[in-house]
């Protein structure tokens, strides 16, 4: 019941996700962002995999690794779909054979969606060709256009609820945390915040590093 792009920015070393669900609060559960590395968690899922695994990432634990040692750590991981991208870019990934069918992943550089109870097979390879056909655009903005590409590829087989956009860059707070967290159209209400969101970002970062300097309000 849910679908999600998660990727580094191999030119800002930035990383992200992009996720949405019919259920509530998707994004609270299932997508982790540092700046060191990202985790998603999603199907049946098991919220702890995402702090777990980015205290590894932040330990110089490879994706690979931090996959294995999550995986060992949960109940019945037959039941989760999990991701992780390390700081080298390095992708790691796992769909347990109970999740909920139609169940998909599709892998490119720097990336990785899946999803599951998916309308069609097709929708992750949607995402990922969106996101890799947009390189020039900051990553926020790629991953929105992947997850409106997922939408638009068929989606879930129920209606989505529930987004959210999260990109972590350098500090260990995210540069963007949004969330919806219920609505008929969560992907339409999320790029109508970041579309709010994106020409105030920068502004925001120069208030933490230079507040004397930074934009006023």
């Amino acid at each position: 019941m849910t679908y999600s792009i998660a990727a580094r920015c191999g030119q800002t070393g930035a990383f992200g996700v992009a996720i949405t669900s019919s259920s509530i609060c998707v994004a609270s559960r299932c997508a982790w962002v540092s700046p060191l590395g990202l985790v998603t968690t999603q199907n049946v899922t098991d919220p702890a995999l995402g702090p777990a695994g980015l205290a590894l990432l932040r330990q110089g634990v490879g994706a690979g690794g931090v996959l294995a040692t999550l995986l060992a750590g949960t109940a019945d991981p037959a039941y989760r779909q999990a991701s992780v991208i390390d700081r080298y870019g390095q992708v790691a990934w796992h769909s347990g054979d109970e999740a909920l069918p139609i169940a998909a992943v599709a892998t490119g550089p720097d990336c990785i969606a899946l999803g599951n109870l998916l309308a069609n097979a097709a929708v992750p390879e949607a995402m990922r060709d969106t996101f890799l056909a947009h390189a020039g655009l900051p990553l926020a903005e790629r991953l929105m256009r992947a997850l409106e590409a997922g939408l638009a590829a068929g989606g879930e087989t129920g209606d989505e609820h529930a987004a959210g956009l999260h990109v972590a860059r350098t500090h260990d707070w995210p540069v963007v945390d949004l969330r919806v967290d219920w609505n008929e159209a969560p992907i339409l209400a999320l790029r109508t915040l970041w579309d709010r969101y994106a020409p105030e970002q920068a502004a925001f970062e120069s208030r933490a590093r230079s507040p004397a300097t930074a934009p006023g309000f």
